[in-house]
């Protein structure tokens, strides 16, 4: 789960920053409030990687995922990318689990004797 859904953080992140671009060029917000709230939510993205198997991290990501959205209001093409993105968060966690699930099955039917076994 944690390579999915960091790899959709990350693509956040990028569009983040680009929506802050467009933002700063087609909004009455000044470059200062544009770039304060760019930069939390982008630094979100990237910490949040590392804190998704953690307690809360699925849901700081949703949490961050209403946000993106809700920047459509500044930029309207972000209410678009930002269902696009919380659509693939849902898959990103949801097949993230089933993927995780499988593994720890075929770990325990394999047993520790494959684990000793070197691969070439």
């Amino acid at each position: 789960m944690r390579t999915l859904c960091a790899s959709t953080l990350i693509g956040e992140f990028f569009v983040i920053g680009f929506a802050g671009l467009v933002a700063m060029q087609t909004s009455d917000l000044s470059a200062a409030t544009v770039w304060t709230v760019s930069g939390i939510a982008m630094a979100l993205c990237v910490l949040l990687c590392g804190f998704i198997t953690r307690p809360g991290g699925v849901q700081l990501g949703w949490a961050l995922q209403i946000g993106l959205i809700a920047s459509g209001f500044v930029v309207p093409a972000m209410f678009f990318l930002g269902a696009c993105f919380a659509g693939l968060w849902w898959a990103s966690v949801h097949f993230g689990k089933k993927v995780d699930e499988a593994k720890a099955r075929f770990a325990a039917e394999t047993g520790p004797a494959a684990e000793a076994e070197p691969t070439a």
